[in-house]
This record gives C-alpha cells, sequence and structure tokens, in this order.
C-alpha cells in the first residue's frame, strides 16, 4: 500500500505542471538601459533610472508595471501577455508581437521601429 501510496505522489508531482515552462528566464527583470537609434547606426544603450520590470513565469505568461508595447520607462501601468521561447517572442492584445533575447542574466527587448529601437532588462 505505502508503495502505490508513493508511486502516484510521484506521478502527481510529475503530471501537476504539464504546461509549465522549465528555464532559467522565468525571473524578474529590471529595466536598466534602452537604445533608440537616430537613424545612423550610431546608437548606443543609454542607462535609465526606472522601477519598470518584466516578470516571466513558468506557464508562459509574462507581466509587467509598465507598458510592455512601449519603450517608455514609467512603472504605473501594469500590462501582460504571453511569450514562447521557441520563437522568442511576446504577444499582447496591444501591439504586434515583440521578439527578445536572453543573454545570461539580461532579456533585450525589440520594438518595431525602422531603426533599432531596444531595452535591456537585469536580473
Amino acid at each position: 500500500m505505502r508503495n502505490l501510496l508513493f508511486s502516484l505522489a510521484i506521478m502527481m508531482a510529475f503530471a501537476s505542471c504539464d504546461n509549465c515552462i522549465e528555464s532559467p528566464i522565468i525571473d524578474r527583470y529590471y529595466l536598466i538601459e534602452v537604445l533608440a537609434d537616430p537613424g545612423d547606426g550610431s546608437g548606443t544603450f543609454q542607462a535609465v533610472e526606472s522601477d519598470k520590470f518584466i516578470e516571466f513565469y513558468s506557464d508562459g505568461t509574462v507581466t509587467s508595471n509598465g507598458e510592455l508595447c512601449g519603450m517608455g520607462i514609467d512603472s504605473n501601468s501594469a500590462t501582460s501577455g504571453t511569450y514562447s521561447l521557441d520563437t522568442y517572442t511576446i504577444s499582447t492584445s496591444s501591439c504586434m508581437d515583440l521578439n527578445f533575447a536572453v543573454t545570461g542574466d539580461e532579456v533585450i527587448l525589440d520594438y518595431p521601429c525602422f531603426e533599432p529601437c531596444r531595452a535591456k532588462f537585469l536580473k
């Protein structure tokens, strides 16, 4: 009987998170720099002071205390969406999909601009 209960408990533990994403991206990242190229390729990331964050969850959702669809540094409007590690995109109902990249402890969001527009977040 104990073996049966133990086996059942193990199976429940594995089955409880079928839709969860196992990834080191699961965390909260704070906005530290933005890049808005002036059109000649000379743009570089510039440090910002902001409380804005983006948080990735294991169920494939992403939230922010600021606008996900804009490069603003304000942290006064909660937004959310979903993300895919297959395509490295964030989807919301407010804008077209955003591409992102993960490098170590950094996440860089790419915004839809003619010239590079990016926001860099750090764990």
